[in-house]
């Protein structure tokens, strides 16, 4: 069953040492995908036979996340306040908003602080405050959540929600959880993505910092509402 009070719990992990890839996009950043002066790598996608038990998901997380998938297909970059794919990049609560707004959930927020009010309100939310991947606190999460942190950019809101992805599952080759959405800096596979990619879903080590305000913290996840498991 969920928790019903959300306890927050640090978030991105470093990189890993890369190992080889599956499918990436190929075509190059388009301009202004990665920040100028940093290496971008091409956004990553995933077939649905390279995650674990997708053919057993149920119908309605099968075409949310087909919706999604096809989105990493498309060479999108990270693009701040956009929520359509004709502007070439999504933000990350964008990308949830355009893809959930696709699928029959016409009231989905637009941006991440307000989606994690409608999650929390329709009772179905899981707070983690675990590093340990093998955490209780991960046991009831479903391909189809929506994944919240705080702390990844400086901004005055209430509640502090700053980022949001859709859990995707674990991919067959690594065994490892993955998600869906758009970053600017997150990693698949050990390499910084920036756009609409699938990311590593990892639990980060203790923040360097002691200052909790500037450090990226992994809140918890939540079923989308409305969603049913049929």
């Amino acid at each position: 069953m969920r928790h019903k009070k959300a306890s927050p719990s640090p978030t991105p992990a470093p990189e890993e040492t890369p190992t080889p890839t599956p499918s990436e996009t190929t075509t190059p950043w388009p301009s202004g995908h990665a920040p100028s002066g940093k290496k971008g790598w091409p956004n990553a996608t995933l077939s649905p036979d390279e995650i674990v038990g997708y053919e057993n998901y149920p119908p309605k997380v099968r075409e949310i996340l087909d919706a999604g998938l096809t989105l990493t297909k498309q060479n999108l970059g990270y693009t701040y306040g956009s929520a359509d794919p004709k502007n070439g990049g999504m933000d990350c609560s964008g990308f949830v908003y355009f893809v959930l707004q696709q699928n029959g959930f016409p009231d989905v927020p637009r941006d991440s602080s307000q989606q994690y009010v409608w999650v929390r309100k329709a009772g179905d939310f899981s707070a983690v405050l675990s590093r340990n991947e093998d955490s209780f606190e991960l046991d009831d999460l479903k391909p189809g959540d929506l994944l919240f942190w705080r702390g990844t950019y400086s901004i005055d809101r209430d509640p502090p929600i700053t980022h949001t992805m859709i859990y995707l599952g674990r991919e067959k080759r690594t065994k490892k959880r993955v998600m869906l959405g758009s970053s600017d800096g997150r990693t698949y596979d050990g390499k910084q993505r920036w756009g609409v990619s699938v990311f590593d879903f990892k639990l980060p080590p203790p923040p360097k910092s002691g200052d909790a305000k500037i450090s990226p913290v992994f809140v918890g996840y939540g079923r989308i509402p409305g969603l049913t498991s049929d």
